[in-house]
């Protein structure tokens, strides 16, 4: 593999991890809400989940889902229901007051955080699909496991680095002041918008 090429698929994937979605709408609302620690958290979570899916593309299971669509079909629904439950579950709670993030304590703990990330990226299949066919276009069939192994890497840094610049801004005093003034209103977006998104990963 040619250093033009890794960059390319690193480059590609770094847009992909950009762009809006269910991960970006939980990381924004888990550091508005309970400070950096707990997004920080979420963040490393979503790193290992793009891994997984990275792996699991490098392993056939995008090649899989082309065999057997039921079985991408029940990856899609059961996703896609998990996050209508975390959309719900943000929406029901629109009402709860700020909790104070401090350094000495959080209101979601740093593994409570983790969990929720991670079961937010796996609940969407459809990045085994875009890995897939970033693989399959890009990466030979000689490529060694060592290579193969920092590419893993550099997608779990691409996705993790992004999602902790995210925490960071919206973490601050200034971000979480403008959210507790209006967190009724912003959590029922929120919690919309990630229930959308349910919705249109188990029906797309």
């Amino acid at each position: 593999m040619t250093l033009a090429i890794f960059l390319s698929i690193l480059s590609i994937h770094l847009i992909a991890a950009m762009s809006p979605g269910p991960s970006f709408v939980v990381s924004v609302r888990t550091a508005a809400s309970d400070g950096f620690r707990p997004a920080f958290g979420l963040a490393v979570a979503f790193g290992l989940g793009a891994v997984i899916w990275a792996l699991a593309a490098l392993s056939g299971l995008s090649v899989l889902f082309e065999i057997f669509p039921r079985a991408y079909l029940a990856f899609k629904i059961a996703g896609g229901l998990f996050l209508i439950w975390i959309g719900y579950k943000t929406f029901c709670h629109a009402r709860d007051p700020l909790p104070e993030a401090t350094t000495l304590a959080s209101p979601r703990s740093l593994a409570n955080a983790f969990r929720l990330g991670l079961m937010t990226q796996l609940s969407n299949p459809k990045p085994a699909v875009f890995f897939g066919a970033v693989f399959a276009g890009l990466i030979p069939p000689e490529t060694s496991v060592p290579v193969k192994a920092i590419l893993l890497f550099f997608v779990f840094f691409d996705e993790t680095l992004w999602y902790v610049i995210v925490a960071r801004l919206f973490s601050r005093q200034k971000a979480r002041q403008a959210y507790g003034r209006a967190k009724l209103w912003t959590d029922r977006a929120l919690g919309g918008l990630i229930a959308v998104f349910g919705l249109r990963i188990a029906t797309s």
